[in-house]
């Protein structure tokens, strides 16, 4: 026996259409885009994303004594761990890290006390090629084409003069800050060898135990933590060959023309190097100011073309050469990074802002590069191919 609900079906009828509420029927219809679901999942994990970062960097910045420090030991680590390995393989670890400290702590002061000798020497005849260059200055200003008066130039001298006897209360209390800068340098030096002692003797063992806290990625991890650190110990050998390079044409050139102070700028040089693109004009800069008040402005024009002929030999061949296997980033990047660390941080965040973005570019294209070999391998145990099945 049919039920009575069945008897329109039987008669060609078509049941009565659903009847539902308005307040559904605008539930329905209010539907939104797939593109802006997609836009607003995106969006909250940035903002998730942009928060963390926000918050590493505070806490960074909080500890920036510490940061600096680690980061120095690293780079003393890529700078050291060659010679360390080849050791090793001679006398124990521990000692072949002792031996390498000591040698490159002996060679640093070793240059600089030659370099403070140089300069003590100096330090007379440097007073007289100073007084001598601004005599010099001031008579060229005072004829043409810019005809300044003596009488012009000697208020300026008194204003100067004036502005220290006023100001001398805090210039001694900048003098005072700076010493508690060098105690922090020294702090700051002393806990990066401290951490760089650790990482060439034990850095393997520091790894596997990080490692093991990653849990079932740690393959994935490993990879690309290791082709980060290929990256950073080439990025930091190559500077280091760029800066020693630098300091030497500097060096060589300032000798042939006789500036004073020579071998101290051309340390300043290699120092400065460090800082990508704008490091070396900055360091050579300084030179120009010195070779104009030494040496006159005929080879301070000379010293000032040396910052265009080391910028061409930096841009054209070293960093071609040296660089372009531990670093792929575009000139634009690496402008873009110095800039933005140095708003960031000042000098040490442009001293930074390059290895890091390197290392991190590296690390992730490692992990995309990975991610995308497991899905495949995923693909390929779903899908078999039936050209490579085996016959029975």
């Amino acid at each position: 026996m049919t039920s009575l609900d069945s008897a329109p079906e039987r008669a060609g009828v078509s049941p009565p259409a659903d009847i539902s509420k308005p307040g559904d029927r605008v539930a329905q219809g209010a539907t939104v885009h797939h593109g802006l679901q997609v836009t607003a999942a995106y969006a909250w994990r940035v903002i998730i994303v942009a928060a963390a970062v926000y918050l590493l960097f505070a806490v960074l910045a909080k500890l920036t004594l510490v940061t600096v420090a680690v980061f120095v030991g690293l780079v003393i680590t890529a700078l050291l761990r060659p010679l360390v390995d080849l050791l090793s393989h001679k006398i124990p670890r521990g000692l072949s890290v002792a031996v390498t400290l000591l040698l490159t702590i002996v060679a640093i002061g070793a240059i600089f006390t030659f370099v403070a000798d140089s300069v003590a020497s100096q330090t007379k005849q440097l007073s007289n090629q100073f007084v001598s260059g601004l005599n010099e200055i001031e008579r060229s200003l005072a004829g043409a084409p810019f005809h300044i008066r003596a009488a012009n130039l000697t208020q300026a001298g008194q204003q100067i003069r004036a502005w220290v006897t006023q100001n001398g209360g805090s210039l001694a209390g900048q003098a005072l800050g700076g010493a508690s800068v060098a105690a922090e340098v020294l702090t700051g030096l002393a806990l990066a060898v401290f951490c760089s002692v650790f990482f060439l003797n034990s850095g393997s063992r520091i790894w596997d135990w990080l490692l093991s806290q990653a849990g079932g990625n740690s393959h994935r991890w490993d990879g690309a933590a290791r082709a980060g650190w290929a990256t950073f110990a080439g990025y930091t050998r190559g500077i280091v060959i760029i800066a020693a390079t630098n300091a030497a044409l500097v060096c060589v050139a300032l000798l042939i023309l006789r500036v004073p102070l020579a071998l101290p700028l051309a340390l300043l040089t290699f120092f400065a190097t460090f800082i990508p693109l704008i490091g070396a004009p900055i360091a050579l800069f300084v030179a120009t100011l010195v070779a104009l008040a030494a040496r006159g402005p005929l080879i301070a024009l000379l010293v000032l073309a040396l910052i265009v002929l080391i910028g061409q030999i930096e841009g054209h061949l070293l960093q071609p050469l040296v660089m372009s296997r531990a670093v792929n980033i575009h000139p634009l990047a690496v402008a873009l990074s110095v800039a933005s660390g140095t708003v960031i941080a000042g000098v040490i965040g442009a001293v930074v802002a390059v290895p890091l973005v390197a290392v991190t570019w590296t690390v992730w294209t490692t992990l995309k590069t990975h991610a995308g070999w497991d899905n495949q391998r995923a693909e390929t145990k779903q899908h078999p191919d039936p050209g490579h099945s085996q016959s029975p």
